[in-house]
Parts: C-alpha cells; structure tokens; sequence
C-alpha cells in the first residue's frame, strides 16, 4: 500500500526503507515504476539476498500448487498432497514455540480456517485481523479454528496482538515464509505497490482507520524485503482443501462472507 495515504487520524509512515541498492543487485525497480513510490524504490534488495529471490521464486514455480491455488479450490485444481507438504512446515506462536502447521487442527476432521496475513507491520493486515477477530465466535459456533500467520519474528506477531488486540492463540509467526512459498502466494514489487487490486482497500478505509488506531511500524519485520510479500485465505477440513484464494496485491482480502459460507455450510464431524 502506497504510504502517502491519509486520512484523518490515519497515516501510513513513510519509513518502510532499505539502504539505497548496489550496482550488482538482481532486484530492480521497473521504469514504469521508479519514479512512482520513494516507498517502492526503497524496497531493492542487495546483492546479499539475490540467492534468496532466485531460491524463493524457484518454489513458486514447482510443482507442488503452482498458481493453481483458486477461488473455490477442488481435488482437481490442486496437488492433492499439498496439505501434506503444508503440514511439514515448521512456524512459531506469538510466544515463540515452535509448533508444526499439522499439528495446528486435527488433520482427519478438523476444520481450520487459515489466514496468511503479509507481514505484522501492514496496516491492511491489522484490518484483517482486526475483521478476523470480530468474527471468531462465528468460526467458534461453526466449530472451525481460526489461525491467522504473519511474515515477521513472534515478537512482530507480538506486537500485533498486544495493540491492535488480536487472541495471541490464533497467531502464528513465519519469519522464513515457508508457508508462503509452499502455498505459491505472490510476492513483488508490483504486486505489493502497483497492483489495481489494492485499490479495494478504500472501500474498507472507515474499518482500517479504526483498525490502526494503536498501529506501530515497529511490527515491520526487520527483514523489509518481507514486506513485499502477499498472503491468501485457506479453509481446511481435515487435509481436505475446501476454500483457497491468493490476494492479488495489498488488501485485496478474500470477503469474510465467503469464508463464514464455507465454514458454516460444510458439516463438522
């Protein structure tokens, strides 16, 4: 999200910077887009973290889930052991356990309602969370956990909890995005600045001023090439992959609506 946005009590700091890049980086900023954000232009990742770009893009592009993660997603639109490879990941709770995706909701019958949050320092996250929250006696009822992961350190993941306030047993931490790849979610310069799909963030701009009513930007990972990640919603039942959506750019989230449909349609064993 661009940080020149404000309104009212809300602004979105302009402080999300790297160290100007070096001439061997592997990263750069389109022309199209380097005059258009000093936010942006920041985000050029060194030499240093080149390996990591390759490395991370090659895992978007196997063929575990590919892009053939959907709205609606059936047996046939993706590999059918992707919760397995899901489960294997290793992420930690806000208080810093480290604790296996499968072992997150019963992997015969248990429903689980998965939101990958970009990263604990984005606004558009807080007002997920913030939306999440306000839901979870719906995916109580419904019986469905609600787990929401964020790119960032558990005390990033702290932060968030502490002051926006979100159930700290709900939130995990990925700060290595193993989730995030595994998953095939976007990831981007363009994806995270320029893509029309933010725009839909204005819609819900009532709900992200009260939402980051007590943000701070010291939730950003330290790692800010981070912040160029994108996340998804996911809904579980068992290993079984009833609901996936990747977001298109930033606060582009899956409507709450859906998710609540799915959860609340599906019988609980």
């Amino acid at each position: 999200m661009a940080s020149s946005i404000s309104a009212g009590n809300l602004r979105i700091p302009q402080s999300l910077s790297l160290p100007p890049p070096k001439p061997r980086s592997q990263f750069v900023v389109p022309p199209c887009c380097s005059s258009s954000s000093a936010a942006a232009t920041s985000l050029v990742r060194s030499p240093l973290t080149a390996a990591s770009i390759r490395s991370r893009e090659f895992s978007r592009q196997s063929s575990v889930v590919r892009s053939s993660v959907v709205k609606r997603a059936s047996a046939s639109d993706i590999s059918a052991d992707i919760s397995d490879a899901l489960g294997d990941v290793r992420i930690f709770t806000a208080c810093g356990q480290p604790v296996m995706f499968k072992d997150l909701w019963d992997q015969n019958e248990g429903m689980a309602a998965v939101a990958l949050l970009r990263h604990f320092g984005c606004p558009c996250c807080w007002e997920l969370a913030s939306a999440l929250k306000e839901s979870k006696a719906k995916f109580d009822s419904a019986g469905v956990k609600l787990i929401a992961v964020g790119v960032g350190t558990p005390n990033k993941a702290r932060i968030l909890a502490e002051r926006l306030p979100f159930p700290m047993d709900c939130l995990y931490a990925d700060p290595e995005c193993k989730s995030y790849d595994i998953l095939g979610l976007y990831y981007g310069l363009g994806r995270t600045f320029f893509n029309p799909a933010s725009a839909k963030v204005f819609s819900r701009f009532d709900a992200l001023q009260k939402a980051v009513k007590n943000y701070t930007i010291e939730a950003t990972p330290d790692d800010r090439s981070s912040v160029l990640q994108q996340g998804g919603m996911f809904v579980f039942k068992g290993k079984e992959l009833l609901y996936a959506r990747k977001d298109e750019g930033t606060g582009d989230h899956a409507p709450l609506d859906d998710i609540l449909d799915v959860c609340c349609k599906v019988p609980v064993s």
